[in-house]
């Protein structure tokens, strides 16, 4: 088998391809190009890359991250393309979120394939997606072509190598409240409903509402008015006033049940426009997370805020773990510190080793 590129040169070269989301081919073909030359079984199709390492049967275990970026934008001091390292630092789009991760995955899985000669149970899978970035993810088909069953995933995301034992959901719904049209000198007659006040009583409401279940790591679902829309004229009450809601759910609601009980305590109309990001939550009998802990008795967890295709594996023996910060994901100048991406290499093959042994 030939020697596997360092994870920094593969990151390096991850980043130089362009891979915006729905623009994710070549990187494909790039990484299936550089599997297949490190002896490793890969196939790559339309829902996205895997890679198998076998072993004798036993648990399944897929380190599962995602090809594509977010668009640059504007304001860059550097080419997002053309990664430059200054110090322990790596610049570039996707640096972070999420290829530092893919690099580290698949070197890992290299080191797994070369000093793992006969894994004593189970199998290795990496599994890369497109389109993370937006509403049409491809790793619930990713996952699907898989032959077998899968045990236990983990996520790769920037969490400076802490592990996110919880995450937070996104639902998004608009909020209808109703009421009369009519001018407003005579908003003051029995009977009139304004539904620009409606809508605000319910606004008000919200927090009280989402807090009535507290989860123990990630705290509140927290409920964000992010768009409102109301108005005729400014002598003229509306007959429709509107907000978006922007809510983060934790594993203390079902979206069912939080949309149930917003229709029951509120007088808008309660509309669900999106609910297929749920939150997620590492079971608490993890043996992964015990495997973990054996290998970094020191590691950090915590409840993250943010999405991932974790949703897409969230009935599975799971949690997000990789390299890079969070905070520095979508912004201009993304960056990634360059010791993470060799720690989350070492960390990935010795979690591979101690969790199929």
């Amino acid at each position: 088998m030939s020697t596997w590129p360092s994870e920094i040169a593969l990151l390096r070269d991850l980043i130089a391809i362009p891979s915006i989301s729905g623009s994710e081919e070549t990187i494909a073909i790039f990484v299936e190009t550089a599997m297949r030359q490190s002896g490793l079984d890969v196939v790559r199709d339309a829902t996205g890359v895997k890679m198998m390492v076998d072993g004798a049967p036993g648990p399944t275990l897929a380190f599962a991250s995602h090809l594509d970026v977010v668009p640059p934008g504007e304001g860059w001091t550097r080419d997002p393309f053309q990664p430059v390292i200054e110090g322990d630092r790596l610049y570039g789009r996707g640096s972070g979120d999420a290829k530092a991760s893919v690099a580290a995955m698949l070197t890992a899985a290299g080191d797994f394939a070369r000093q793992s000669r006969k894994i004593r149970r189970g199998r290795l899978l990496v599994l890369l997606s497109y389109c993370e970035e937006t509403k049409d993810a491809t790793m619930p088909a990713l996952r699907a072509s898989v032959e077998g069953t899968i045990d236990a995933a983990v996520i790769g995301e920037p969490t400076n190598l802490a592990i996110a034992v919880a995450q937070r959901g996104l639902m998004m719904i608009d909020l209808v409240a109703r009421g009369d049209q009519r001018h407003a000198g005579y908003a003051g007659d029995p009977g009139y409903a304004n539904a620009v006040m409606r809508l605000a009583q319910d606004l008000v409401k919200l927090p009280s509402v989402v807090s009535e279940r507290l989860h123990p790591i990630l705290g509140t679902t927290t409920v964000t008015p992010t768009m409102l829309e109301a108005g005729v004229s400014r002598n003229v009450t509306p007959a429709v006033a509107r907000a978006v809601l922007d809510v983060r759910s934790t594993p203390a609601w079902t979206h069912r049940d939080l949309a149930h009980t917003l229709q029951e305590r509120l007088s808008s109309e309660v509309i669900v426009t999106s609910d297929r990001l749920v939150p997620c939550e590492t079971p608490a009998d993890s043996r992964l997370l015990r495997s973990a802990r054996t290998v970094r008795p020191d590691v950090r967890s915590f409840g993250s805020p943010t999405c991932s295709d974790w949703v897409f594996l969230r009935d599975l023996d799971a949690f997000k773990c990789g390299p890079g910060t969070s905070t520095r994901s979508h912004t201009v100048d993304e960056s990634v510190d360059l010791p993470e991406v060799s720690g989350a290499r070492s960390l990935y093959a010795e979690l591979a080793r101690e969790y199929l042994s």
